[in-house]
């Protein structure tokens, strides 16, 4: 048995792995060389070999193990939980990382309540200072960030993606070395007195998630109810389309695409923000993106505070042009 092992969770969808799988385990491999400590990624659900091996060959020396765990539910986080922890047991882990999701987020809380481990969620780093795993986050809406140290053996963080990939560097060619291990767990009552009925996907759409787009486009109230242009632009960038509450309670838009502290946090490179007021609540979900652009009427808005670039414009008007305008550039460099 090793001295330690990061353990990182691969969110993935029957049978596709997710786009937070790579810079997860990249960090953790980075992490776990300088302490000494393996890497065991941990995929919880039912067969597809073919897939795993295909994955598996995709790592190459960035995992040791990749632990594929039957008799859990990959759809309900307490079954979740329960995976992680027998295999967090198995191999004497000092630190879970999981992707900072809405499932991430509660499968982290719910590995911590049965580990009794620290944890944290929506971290923006992980480092491994004096023997201990140390966190960062922003709080209070992005206008604090703190460091947080876990003094528990183990350590549950849950870690926004963009911020894993920007701190681990690029992932090895795979060489297919990492080894294949099989676990089965026997999800306690509890954990399994939620039965999942009926499984229905999402529409099929080209734009990236939400929760981990490079490029977001924010619909607020300043669109009066017409979100054409929010995904005219959207489209163009590459990106995805987000809402604030108002508008998802006024029904302009779906509640899954709502940015917030009561909905999807997000850290794109680029966030832009039309007919956005800037309300806490909104600034507490997009506080972490890494370059704000905000069109507003009103030169007051809120949102003019945390932005890099502030545009007092009639966004009906504006976001047609910087659409064409950058499909335009696109074409003239292609």
């Amino acid at each position: 048995m090793s001295v330690g092992a990061v353990v990182v969770l691969v969110d993935h969808r029957d049978p596709r792995w997710r786009g937070s799988a790579a810079p997860l385990l990249a960090l953790a491999h980075e992490l776990g060389g300088r302490q000494g400590w393996s890497v065991d990624a941990v995929w919880v659900g039912p067969g597809h070999d073919e897939e795993v091996a295909t994955w598996v060959a995709s790592t190459g020396p960035v995992v040791q193990h990749v632990v594929q765990v039957d008799g859990a539910d990959p759809q309900l986080p307490a079954s979740l939980g329960c995976a992680l922890r027998a295999v967090a047991d198995d191999a004497a882990a000092r630190l879970v990382l999981v992707p900072s999701t809405f499932e991430g987020r509660e499968v982290a809380g719910q590995l911590a309540a049965l580990t009794g481990s620290g944890v944290v969620v929506g971290a923006s780093s992980v480092v491994v200072e004096d023997g201990l795993v140390v966190a960062g986050k922003a709080v209070l809406a992005g206008s604090w960030r703190t460091r947080c140290a876990v003094t528990s053996p183990l350590a549950v963080v849950a870690l926004d993606v963009h911020a894993a990939a920007a701190a681990s560097p690029a992932t090895p060619p795979g060489t297919g070395e990492a080894e294949v291990r099989r676990h089965r767990v026997q999800a306690p009552a509890a954990a399994s007195a939620v039965q999942v009925l009926v499984r229905a996907a999402r529409p099929v759409t080209e734009r990236p998630s939400l929760a981990e787009a490079e490029v977001v486009v924010v619909g607020g109230r300043g669109t009066g109810g017409d979100f054409s242009g929010v995904e005219d632009l959207a489209d163009a960038l590459g990106g995805a389309v987000g809402a604030t509450r108002v508008a998802t309670d006024e029904g302009w838009a779906p509640h899954a695409l709502q940015v917030g502290q009561t909905g999807v946090t997000i850290s794109p490179r680029l966030y832009v923000g039309a007919g956005v007021s800037g309300a806490v609540h909104h600034r507490g979900g997009m506080a972490a993106s890494a370059t704000v652009v905000a069109v507003n009427t009103d030169p007051d808005a809120p949102i003019f505070e945390v932005a890099d670039v502030a545009v007092v414009a009639d966004v009906r008007t504006l976001l047609p042009a910087l659409a064409a305008e950058v499909r335009s550039r696109r074409h003239r460099s292609g």
